[in-house]
């Protein structure tokens, strides 16, 4: 005879009320009506930005094999992954870390590869690190790519001096000595930096430091950050972690009454936010082999994110009322349990049909913050945590993530467009619960309406009824990324399990309608 313990139940109930909804959705096609006439701010590029560490094989063997080996490259960066990486229009690249940034000493990356010093990367399983890959390398594949870079400083184990150094290496002209010394290195023209942290975590690894004292330091750092002024970088603030608003409050707060002196020198604070199914870093949960109860605790966090970005902005509205300080969220993305057999400090993990969602998921909260947010890395660009590229050797796959990054590239400089979803279901499991369907439109650079949906269902395909108002639609074109499994994902086996293909859409009607199938993402392009 079997007998329904208390946990049975529970999980029974969970299921009725996800059929329940379920069933519910299945009556009736879910309306999104899309503001056309109704411009929003611009999502900047910047938001679909990307961050490579050196951690695990997040740059050797990843990126950079070195001009000598048998795997083609350009100057020692993988051609293979290069070109993928171009694919997705990267806008910003964000190095050397990371932890590893305040134990980065920039000197050490820089002259004759075979004379540079070898130390310990004591972050990220002590393992040796042997500085082939500094400053002139970084800069070589950032305009490989086309991107703007983004520099970290060492702020906890470097110094003010040491920091000031580095930026006049990168920018100066003319007769400095250290413009000299980047010359005789093989580079005539100054580098173009984009951006400059000034330190990285400075509440954890960046030194355990209080935000008052670190607005001190920033204040006394920054003084002495000096370029010439059409190359001068934004300088990025070290700000909080998760839920602790703590950081946004005391800078935004202290830099206030200094602005016309510091101001120019802050041009936003950053902030990092992961997703642990389990709910905090000690409860991770795997990468696969998930159940119900994880797909929905995961996919609801970009929710959650998107609270703390309004709470941070309630920071800076309060003290920056002009809206000159902006957010930069340069480390989000999903942290599961190392995969079993790497080693732990290399932070392998499995990258599936979940990821592509869970990032997708993070773009629409991201639109809807586009006011103030100024930028999003993603962690990591390959290898490492949610990455876009796995490698083996010579071998190269795309993740998820890749063709979910790859599907939103019309997002980038759009124009957000205000949106609404009405008589969606809800997904309720494990105590979590989410709605089933989640939408974001713009108007690209093109001036076409794009329009992005996501189906969290993983048990049951979605109408969704489109009303556009302020501009005639007649069609609707697109492509889906879906699989038939939660924890799908591509293997070198099966490189192609998870990939793009057209969406089945109606050629024209009053009105336009779409089918989601089960757990997919879709981004549709609106014609006439």
């Amino acid at each position: 005879m079997f007998t329904r313990t208390p946990q049975v139940r529970a999980a029974l109930v969970g299921v009725a009320l996800w059929a329940l909804c379920a069933q519910g959705a299945a009556a009736q096609p879910v309306q999104l009506t899309v503001a056309a006439d109704r411009p929003g701010p611009v999502i900047a590029r910047q938001l679909y930005g990307q961050f490579t560490e050196h951690l695990g094989q997040g740059v050797y063997g990843g990126l950079w094999v070195g001009p000598g080996s048998a795997i083609p490259n350009v100057r020692g960066w993988r051609q293979d992954v290069v070109q993928a990486l171009k694919r997705l229009q990267v806008p910003v690249l964000r190095w050397p870390g990371g932890c590893f940034a305040d134990e980065y000493h920039w000197r050490d990356g820089i002259g004759p590869r075979a004379r540079r010093p070898v130390r310990i990367n004591g972050n990220w399983g002590g393992v040796a690190e042997p500085n082939a890959v500094g400053t002139h390398e970084f800069f070589d594949l950032v305009e490989q790519l086309g991107a703007e870079a983004y520099l970290s400083g060492n702020l906890g184990s470097g110094s003010t001096q040491e920091m000031a150094e580095w930026l006049e290496y990168l920018t100066a002209d003319g007769p400095s000595s250290l413009a000299r010394e980047r010359r005789r290195n093989g580079r005539a023209q100054p580098f173009r930096v984009h951006y400059f942290g000034v330190g990285n975590e400075s509440w954890g690894c960046g030194g355990n430091m209080r935000p008052e004292h670190y607005v001190d330091l920033y204040r006394q750092t920054t003084t002495f950050l000096k370029t010439p002024a059409d190359r001068a970088p934004k300088f990025i603030a070290s700000g909080g972690f998760e839920q602790d608003t703590t950081w946004a409050e005391v800078l935004s707060r202290d830099i206030r009454g200094v602005f016309e002196d510091i101001g120019p020198k802050m041009a936003g604070i950053s902030h990092h936010a992961y997703t642990f199914p389990g709910g905090d870093f000690a409860h991770k949960g795997p990468a696969t082999g998930f159940g119900t109860a994880d797909w929905v605790s995961t996919l609801r966090n970009p929710q959650r994110i998107g609270q703390i970005l309004t709470q941070l902005e309630a920071k800076l509205d309060a003290h920056d009322p002009k809206g000159r300080l902006g957010l930069y969220l340069d480390e989000w993305g999903a942290w599961y349990d190392p995969e079993p057999g790497t080693p732990p400090g290399f932070l392998v993990q499995r990258n599936t049909l979940r990821d592509a969602l869970l990032a997708a998921l993070h773009f629409h909260v991201f639109h809807e913050h586009a006011q103030r947010l100024r930028m999003a890395n993603v962690a990591q660009m390959v290898n490492v945590l949610q990455a876009m590229v796995v490698t083996d050797g010579p071998r190269m796959l795309l993740t998820p993530t890749y063709h979910a990054f790859e599907l939103y590239k019309p997002f980038q400089d759009a124009t957000s467009l205000p949106t609404e979803l009405r008589g969606q279901p809800e997904l309720v499991e494990g105590g979590h619960r989410l709605p089933a369907i989640s939408a974001s439109a713009a108007r690209a650079r093109d001036g076409r309406l794009v329009v992005s949906l996501v189906n969290a269902d993983p048990r049951q395909a979605h109408r969704v009824r489109l009303d556009v108002r302020g501009e005639a639609v007649g069609t609707v074109q697109g492509r889906v990324l879906t699989a038939d499994a939660m924890d799908a994902h591509n293997s070198f086996a099966r490189p192609d399990r998870v990939q793009p293909r057209a969406l089945a859409t109606p050629a024209g009607g009053d009105p336009l309608q779409v089918e989601l199938p089960p757990m997919s993402v879709a981004v549709l392009t609106l014609g006439r």
